[in-house]
């Protein structure tokens, strides 16, 4: 927003606004849509969006609503892929680490699906498996080919996008599952040897220790010029919404 010239207001934590008095989310937003002209919101609830486009005055962009979708970064990794092979479509798209709250994947995996001659395949510990309604109300109803697999190694040479995610510790209800599972898939130098020359390995970051720092110099890392087409994707989205053309 401040790229496009305009201004910003708002709160990152509940405690700073009126939610810590009780206010609930229906009449926080209708009271920040009254001055704003357009809400971004992250929420840690699923449906959170949608419950606030029902109610505020103004457009309402979900940034993330739990472990539901996250729209903006699904766009985001759309123009990735298109603009650094061209198209999108005849491609094996491998998703690995936390699938199972990954809202990131879920978004993209959905999106994905509406293109033509998709695969995927989704790499993660039992524990942290892609939803059952990603799979059986998304993929096998519109007939898209997908595989599920324990490592990373088996199927590295089958992909042409690789989707690497962190496994986040606010999604367990105890320490002692994400530590024994956090470290469960990295992304090194010595797997990345058995990957195609035309591997593009995307990441919504942030990354923590899930993409050895090494890999960052090989030109298949591409998560950082992702994140740069986040930008423009966000600029374009909102500029879109507003009905304004940027200077």
């Amino acid at each position: 927003m401040l790229r496009l010239g305009g201004s910003c207001l708002g709160f990152a934590e509940p405690g700073s606004s009126s939610a810590a008095k009780g206010e609930s989310l229906a009449d926080t937003v209708k009271t920040v849509s009254c001055y704003a002209d357009i809400l971004v919101m992250r929420n840690p609830k699923e449906g959170a969006a949608l419950l606030a486009s029902r109610y505020a005055d103004a457009p309402v962009i979900n940034a993330g609503d739990g472990g539901h979708h996250h729209p903006t970064q699904t766009l985001t990794d759309l123009l990735t892929i298109k603009r650094l092979r061209g198209a999108i479509r005849d491609i094996t798209v491998g998703f690995c680490g936390d699938l199972k709250f990954g809202r990131t994947v879920h978004s993209l995996a959905k999106a994905l699906a509406r293109y033509p001659h998709i695969r995927m395949l989704f790499i993660s510990p039992p524990e942290l498996r892609v939803p059952g309604y990603i799979t059986r109300e998304i993929l096998e109803k519109e007939g898209i080919k997908y595989a599920e697999a324990d490592r990373l190694e088996e199927v590295m040479p089958e992909l042409d996008v690789l989707y690497m995610t962190r496994v986040q510790r606010e999604r367990f209800f105890n320490e002692e599952d994400y530590i024994r599972l956090k470290d469960s898939y990295v992304l090194n130098t010595e797997k990345m040897e058995l990957a195609r020359p035309s591997l593009l390995v995307l990441h919504p970051l942030p990354r923590v220790n899930e993409i050895d720092r090494e890999v960052d110099r090989d030109p298949r890392a591409v998560y950082f010029k992702q994140a740069k087409y986040g930008m423009y994707v966000r600029m374009a989205l909102i500029a879109s919404i507003l009905g304004v053309v940027p200077c």
